[in-house]
């Protein structure tokens, strides 16, 4: 017997105003476990990155910025999204050379990300582990890998009607 599918948040209607909440609150709590500071800045690209389950790029977040009256320079975004990046809270999407907030900032997992081509919107699952289907391969030739990024494109449910 087959289990039903379960939607995941980037593809389904869900309390966004809660999931806005929690990641806020995981970015603050973490920031002060590590004892770093979740400045105005960093915590408006967070903000920025919450309002939909979409990739933004450094220029799209930048320009926001710049409309709140917090910075029009390049590196301004790029240091906030490197912070909110190893804290945990924020993937780059190689593909689309954009930015998405983790949902599952709590918990250590390697990130897969489905992008739908029409929409734009973006899901994250969690792959089975760090080496996934290379693991094997990468054991045989003694490479140790540090990092994989596993990213699908095709249609969400949405756009597939």
């Amino acid at each position: 017997m087959s289990r039903p599918v379960t939607p995941l948040e980037g593809f389904s209607t869900h309390d966004h105003r809660r999931c806005r909440t929690e990641t806020l609150a995981v970015a603050e709590r973490l920031s002060a476990e590590r004892g770093l500071k979740l400045t105005p800045i960093r915590r408006r690209v967070l903000e920025i990155l919450l309002e939909g389950h979409r990739a933004l790029g450094a220029y799209d977040i930048l320009h926001r910025l710049a409309q709140d009256g917090l910075g029009s320079q390049p590196p301004v975004a790029y240091r906030a999204l490197t912070f909110l990046r190893e804290l945990g809270v924020v993937h780059r999407i190689e593909k689309l050379n954009a930015f998405v907030v983790c949902t599952h900032p709590r918990d250590a997992h390697v990130p897969a990300f489905l992008i739908c081509r029409k929409c734009s919107s973006v899901a994250e699952a969690s792959a089975p582990s760090q080496g996934g289907l290379l693991g094997p391969a990468a054991q045989a030739a003694g490479f140790a890998i540090e990092t994989s990024v596993l990213e699908a494109e095709g249609l969400c449910p949405g756009c597939q009607g």
